[in-house]
């Protein structure tokens, strides 16, 4: 009689680290376990935490390893690199070691089954050199469980250890905190698990994109469970190769899979909602919902774009496995024409409309009327713009929808062009006041024919790029004219800080040399003439 086959295991359980080796992802932690083994400064109770899936039950099964192992001779001691081969390692590998008790605290919160923990660890190890508990999710202990772990989680017996694994490290009491040593796991960055996973594939004989892993990668969100278990998805979805062998798993099936939206036609969906095309923009995200996108997952998608054109704008370098060279290119693009302040109202009108249509009863909907609203008031003007044209009289009309007709006066006035130093200065105030106080202080006038300007700066301004910013704030504070800014090395008037010092010393001079002031110099030799404020004197007075 043929034995029946082996059940089917899951890559989440298959790929499992076997030892600190392919624990992927928490270098540090690995290393600061070594250390305390080596140097035989082991805690008596450690506490993992971090969100699901990167590793925090295996990592305690692999410390349990670590303690107990004896080596392929039986003579070894606790070493960060366990053999895995004595009867330690393997019994604990395979869950049947009985000096490593593993509980589970949703299903055993109340103080009994913590008492019937206590009372155990009193009674030496059947046969290890500890013995080892591992409490998963601890944080779902009762406050009587915890109240009754306290006095043996600080003073165990020398042949016990306390292992303990929580997502909601805030939801452990600080009493239990303070006598644990707490290691916080890290989400695994994309590109590790897209390497991990390549392995994976590699190892189960199947075909996979390098943009299809990234795409898993990406969608794990740091956990490598939830990552293998979005790839064991994968292949099975995935349809056989050209040698009905190895199936392969693409990057189209993968977005199908998930529900994702292509990334280029979020791009092209981006690009209708700044571009104002309304018609355009409504029969895309029909498309999108068409072929299976999720509204939700529309939004989130643009949010993402939103927030890698901002961080390519602020000098950030976000290159991904997954971004391909036209990808790059748009954002590169947006984040040259777009300033941060209208990335920062597109971002909180898309969080606004994500928000709607969480909660929606008709998501479809909300999303079309949320993305209308982005498109809508993203081209109305910034407090600080509606500010300058109050202050310069109201003449410039509200930026009209796309489809309808701007309804300008036809009179009103072009915005007038500054024809001194001191105009250059106040149109830069109201947008960028350090600029402007540099301007006055530092930089002096060759030439003023607007658009053009010529100056000498006298110390250099060292915050971004001063021809770049001049030109941006002036263009922004003149519509319609583009400014051409240049910089010389010598010539041009003094800098009003050095006109306005000039005009006090000359005014000192002139009163100083008035009959009065100078029969009081002459009557109180030790006098000086000091810059007064007559509005307090009076009030002193």
């Amino acid at each position: 009689m043929s034995d029946s086959p082996q059940p089917y295991r899951v890559l989440a359980r298959k790929y499992r680290p076997r030892n600190f080796r392919e624990l992927i992802g928490q270098d540090a932690m690995v290393q600061t376990l070594g250390n305390a083994i080596q140097r035989g400064r082991l805690a008596h109770a450690f506490l993992m935490t971090g969100v699901r899936g990167v590793g925090k039950t295996s990592t305690a099964r692999l410390i349990a390893k670590a303690l107990n192992c004896i080596g392929p001779d039986g003579q070894g001691g606790p070493t960060i690199d366990p053999c895995g081969v004595c009867e330690p390692c393997i019994s604990i590998s395979e869950g049947r070691n009985m000096d490593v008790i593993e509980m589970d605290a949703a299903s055993h919160t109340g103080v009994d089954d913590v008492r019937s923990v206590i009372d155990a660890s009193r009674h030496s190890a059947f046969g290890e050199r500890f013995k080892i508990y591992i409490i998963d999710e601890v944080h779902m202990l009762s406050k009587n469980a915890f109240n009754a772990l306290l006095k043996t989680l600080e003073e165990p017996p020398e042949h016990v250890k306390f292992l303990l694994a929580t997502t909601e490290v805030n939801k452990v009491p600080v009493t239990v905190l303070s006598r644990c040593q707490r290691f916080d796991l890290r989400r695994i960055p994309a590109d590790l698990l897209a390497s991990h996973f390549a392995h994976v594939v590699e190892a189960e004989q199947v075909a996979a994109e390098p943009d299809a892993l990234a795409l898993i990668a990406q969608a794990a969100e740091g956990s490598a469970r939830d990552g293998l278990s979005i790839l064991d998805q994968a292949i099975a979805h995935a349809e056989m190769g050209s040698d009905a062998a190895a199936p392969l798993v693409t990057a189209a099936q993968v977005r199908d899979m998930l529900g994702l939206s292509d990334r280029g036609s979020v791009r092209r969906l981006l690009g209708l909602l700044l571009e104002g095309d309304t018609g355009a923009l409504i029969a895309a995200v029909r498309d999108h919902y068409a072929l299976g996108v999720e509204p939700l997952s529309l939004m989130r998608g643009l949010m993402e774009l939103v927030h890698a054109i901002t961080l390519v704008k602020a000098g950030r370098d976000i290159a991904s496995p997954g971004q391909s060279t036209e990808e790059r290119e748009a954002l590169a693009d947006w984040a040259a024409q777009l300033g941060f302040a209208p990335l920062h109202r597109l971002w909180q009108l898309l969080v606004k409309g994500h928000e709607e249509v969480a909660s929606a009863v008709l998501p479809i909907e909300s999303c079309e009327m949320a993305l209308l609203r982005v498109m809508h008031a993203a081209t109305m003007p910034d407090p600080g713009e509606l500010a300058r044209m109050v202050r310069e009289g109201g003449g410039t009309a509200v930026p009209a929808a796309s489809g309808e007709a701007a309804q300008s006066p036809p009179s009103a006035p072009a915005a007038r062009l500054p024809q001194s130093m001191a105009e250059v200065i106040a149109l830069v105030e109201a947008r960028k006041p350090s600029l402007a106080n540099h301007l006055h202080d530092c930089a002096a006038l060759v030439s003023l024919a607007p658009p053009d300007l010529v100056l000498r700066l006298t110390h250099p301004w060292t915050q971004s790029d001063f021809k770049r910013e001049l030109e941006t704030h002036l263009n922004a504070a003149t519509p319609g004219t583009r400014w051409s800014v240049r910089l010389e090395e010598s010539g041009g008037d003094m800098t009003l800080l050095e006109q306005d010092e000039a005009a006090r010393a000359a005014s000192r001079a002139q009163i100083l040399e008035t009959p009065v002031v100078k029969a009081a110099m002459a009557a109180f030799p030790e006098a000086e003439l000091v810059d007064g404020e007559p509005e307090r004197w009076s009030a002193e007075a």
